[in-house]
């Protein structure tokens, strides 16, 4: 996998060229009236929706946290409150996951977030050579190895996908 470039960028395209991270830019043309992101973006980069993790904010006792998981499946909020030691975790307010990271709902990328919050990525990630998440923008995901994913985002890794 080529390590691409960018001249500006997302802010997650500059954490990983800061990082020097090999990774690799998608696009596609994004459909404003698609039902699900996540799915789009493998239909439209003809990629396996296990390998494609979209980025979910969670409010988990009073703090958001970040959830990474396949688009084929959806976050097991009780899992997530395990895997960080919480009683429970609720989905965050979108307004309040947009404030946090700096990205819009349907672009949130776990890479190069305005604040750093405490994140899980689910550990079937582990079993892929490399994994697409949003590179920060609708209709861009940025191509990498599930284990630079983790150690760039300082995550855990545990099963919380379902389905």
């Amino acid at each position: 996998m080529a390590k691409k470039k960018t001249t500006g960028g997302t802010p997650a395209t500059v954490a990983l060229d800061t990082a020097g991270v090999p990774f690799t830019v998608h696009e596609y043309a994004h459909d404003p009236a698609a039902a699900s992101y996540g799915a789009e973006a493998a239909e439209a980069m003809g990629v396996s929706p296990d390998r494609v993790f979209k980025t979910l904010l969670a409010e988990t006792d009073g703090a958001l946290a970040v959830a990474v998981v396949p688009v084929s499946g959806q976050l097991d909020l009780k899992a997530l409150a395990a895997a960080l030691g919480t009683k429970r975790a609720a989905m965050a307010d979108p307004a309040a996951a947009e404030r946090s990271t700096g990205y819009v709902v349907g672009g949130i990328s776990p890479l190069g977030q305005r604040r750093k919050l405490r994140t899980v990525v689910d550990s079937g990630a582990l079993a892929h050579p490399t994994v697409f998440v949003s590179a920060g923008k609708r209709g861009t995901e940025v191509e990498l190895a599930p284990a630079d994913l983790v150690r760039l985002t300082a995550a855990l890794t545990a099963p919380i996908a379902k389905g």
